[in-house]
């Protein structure tokens, strides 16, 4: 009988190493993940945030500013005519003139548009009106 000889000669055998393709694997997904641009950033629904709020304290001179979801202003509960900053800018220093280092307080609803807190912001600014709060909802939990 013959014997047949399955052994493969001791020559070296081809490796694979994985490494060096794991490492190029990771830096062209980490170079993927920084040049990514999101598209969507503009499309994020927005929740304005809500504050516990502290006890009230009594402040005379206070100036209270509203603005509506349709961007009207009420300065202490009494409507402003237009729109304008040097219009709310001129209600905003009749209203301070009476008072000593009065403290302003906007009350935006929340549905209210950026630019219209602006307006108020700058208006604030061009009366010399620097302390400034802003007013929000008790949260619920």
């Amino acid at each position: 009988m013959a014997r047949m000889s399955f052994h493969h000669p001791h020559g070296d055998e081809p490796e694979i190493n994985l490494i060096p393709f794991i490492d190029v694997l990771l830096v062209i997904l980490i170079f993927l993940m920084l040049s990514t641009t999101y598209s969507k950033y503009t499309e994020l629904q927005v929740t304005l945030p809500t504050a516990n709020a502290e006890a009230s304290r009594d402040r005379p001179a206070e100036i209270v500013v509203a603005v509506s979801a349709e961007g009207r202003y009420l300065i202490n509960r009494k409507p402003v005519d237009g729109r304008s900053v040097e219009l709310l800018a001129a209600e905003l220093g009749a209203t301070a003139a009476s008072m000593k280092d009065p403290v302003l307080i906007v009350s935006a609803d929340a549905a209210a548009a950026h630019q219209s807190v602006i307006n108020v912001l700058d208006a604030a600014r061009r009366v010399g009106l620097s302390h400034l709060t802003f007013a929000t909802q008790k949260s619920g939990g």
